[in-house]
């Protein structure tokens, strides 16, 4: 699908155009791309069948934005797009991938300290040149070094969902070979890792030449690193390397563990089969005297070895190898509701029954619509004006659709920087569901970033904290908090921690969640979707429960609709 590819361009339009100084353009593009990333439909597709009258129907394209696209869709670049970037260096707009830095700040950088790029920035906070630039001061200089840190992580890691979105379509194109008998992606996609350095695919094959063959003729491969009977690296157009492995199926289970990893699973795997005289590899188990003793299936190879079988999602070496017994983890049709999610009355692209039904047909018992609060202006929250005319509207769909599902009328409420909230407790009284999150002031103190979160987990009105640590995924870190003490005042007062499971929050990230299960708090997993196409990302945010050890009595929207009802009353 292009939809990716046709909104990081009209968004980099609206970056330049921002740089500019600009006004209004900006807006109208990025408004655009956000309705076209959320497309279920190819963009491409939609062109071929109904040409520029078909992509001017996509909400937020008019005219002129429509011609650019059909453009690029048909000669693979956008001349508007090409001028604009003559006129700004290339390194200026990679300075926006620096948190915190939006298209004014560097448009300051750029034209008032002529920065030219990402080195060039660097060396300027280092020596103290950007404080006294209006709108930055000396922590701004601190904050852009440590920007500067996460993206070159970033630059090495992509995110899960970015790294399926490249993988998936691979693999059903291989799949398409009948000299394959087993195909799974493997390595940290398999363990469900919050980002991926490459991608390792397994294949089960007595035809591994026809394969390779196959496989290294496929479009979406840019370069051959290496090409062999059994094995062939390449790079991947999206600028991943991506390994394959074609292996017999007698060692199809010993390879899938092997190349699964991680790498401190694998170790402590080995050790253990030699504790009992026994030789574990990419081929299977084996004994001393390297007789075949299994390797079909990973299941048989922990069986033999004495040990319980383990969830791919919990292969980290962190206590999971001494477990005596399973742990029954969350499965991935186990939530019954999402319970954070947006429409058009605040930042998101679709209806409030858009939504609704979306939900109905993933077959969801309950749902709370939790549009943004009054302080929340660049998501457009709703003052209490607007929240009353929210409210009212769903009243009338829950008449509407009483037969099939439960609507909750919600809101993600602000936690102020003192750690009141958002609306008053009057207003708060009147809603079904409250997610409380933090959206600004996000450079508190420990003690008083903390002290903010339990304020709002002391209101009686609150049942969920949202996005509790505040991270974004290679690009801003989580805020400095005492988890501890948030986890225990959850529990103590019936407030559910949230999974969020947007691809670039995930957050809590895996060891907080083990943290909160260990400490006998309630985690809730929601998607914070602000599109239709955004609930399916429900996924994601399970096997991050999975990779935190979490069972379904740890998450409460596994629960039936009056159970779960029961804990959003504190009862």
């Amino acid at each position: 699908m292009k939809n990716q590819e046709v909104a990081d361009l009209l968004n980099e339009i609206a970056d330049v155009l921002e740089i500019k100084n600009i006004e209004w353009k900006p807006i109208a593009y990025r408004r655009a791309a956000r309705s076209i990333e959320s497309l279920p439909e190819d963009i491409g597709l939609i062109y071929n069948k109904r040409g520029l009258n078909g992509l001017t129907g996509i909400s937020g394209v008019g005219f002129g934005i429509g011609k650019k696209i059909a453009e690029y869709l048909e000669t693979g670049k956008i001349s508007e797009l090409e001028k604009l970037k003559k006129t700004i260096p290339e390194s200026v707009i990679n300075m926006l991938d620096i948190p915190g830095l939006g298209p004014k700040k560097v448009s300051k950088l750029y034209n008032k300290l002529k920065i030219k790029s990402l080195s060039d920035l660097e060396q300027a906070a280092r020596k103290g040149k950007i404080r006294d630039l209006e709108g930055f001061g000396e922590k701004s200089e601190e904050d852009i070094l440590m920007g500067l840190e996460l993206v070159k992580k970033g630059r090495e890691r992509i995110l899960l969902s970015t790294a399926l979105n490249i993988a998936n379509p691979i693999v059903e194109e291989l799949k398409k070979l009948k000299e394959i008998t087993k195909i799974d992606i493997a390595g940290s996609i398999r363990r469900r890792k919050e980002t991926i350095k490459d991608i390792d695919i397994l294949i089960a094959s007595k035809s591994p030449e026809k394969v390779m063959n196959y496989f290294t003729k496929l479009p979406e491969i840019k370069t051959i690193l290496a090409k062999g009977s059994t094995k062939s690296s390449v790079i991947l157009k999206d600028s991943i390397n991506c390994d394959l492995r074609v292996v017999n199926e007698k060692s199809y289970g010993g390879a899938l563990a092997y190349f699964t990893g991680s790498k401190d699973h694998n170790i402590r795997m080995r050790q253990l089969a030699l504790k009992k005289n026994m030789k574990l590899s990419e081929y299977g188990l084996f004994n001393r005297k390297n007789h075949y003793i299994c390797g079909k299936t990973e299941q048989e190879i922990y069986s033999k070895l004495s040990l319980v079988y383990i969830e791919p999602e919990m292969r980290e070496n962190t206590g999971e190898l001494e477990l005596k017994k399973p742990i029954n983890l969350i499965k991935y049709n186990s939530i019954r509701g999402d319970l954070h999610l947006h429409t058009t009355w605040s930042d998101g692209i679709n209806t409030t029954e858009e939504m609704i039904k979306t939900a109905i047909n993933k077959g969801y018992e309950y749902i709370a619509i939790t549009d943004h609060s009054k302080s929340s202006y660049v998501a457009n929250g709703l003052d209490e004006k607007g929240l009353k005319r929210h409210l009212a509207e769903i009243d009338i769909l829950k008449k509407k659709y009483k037969n099939k599902i439960n609507i909750l009328k919600g809101s993600e409420v602000d936690i102020l920087k003192d750690g009141s909230l958002d609306y008053s407790n009057k207003i708060l009284s009147e809603l079904d569901i409250i997610i409380a999150s933090i959206h600004s002031r996000f450079k508190g103190t420990k003690e008083e970033t903390t002290s903010r979160i339990i304020s709002a987990i002391n209101n009686e009105h609150v049942n969920v904290i949202g996005h509790p640590t505040g991270r974004l995924i290679n690009q801003r870190n989580p805020y400095d908090l005492d988890l501890n003490l948030i986890i225990k005042e959850a529990k103590k007062n019936k407030v559910a921690l949230e999974i969020n499971s947007y691809p670039s929050r995930l957050d809590l990230k895996d060891t907080n969640i083990r943290l909160a299960v260990d400490n006998g708090a309630k985690l809730i997993i929601n998607t914070d979707s602000h599109s239709t196409n955004n609930l399916d990302f429900i996924e994601f945010g399970i096997a991050q429960a999975r990779r935190g050890w979490s069972e379904n009595n740890n998450i409460i929207n596994t629960l039936p609709f009056e159970k779960f009802m029961k804990f959003i009353r504190k009862e």
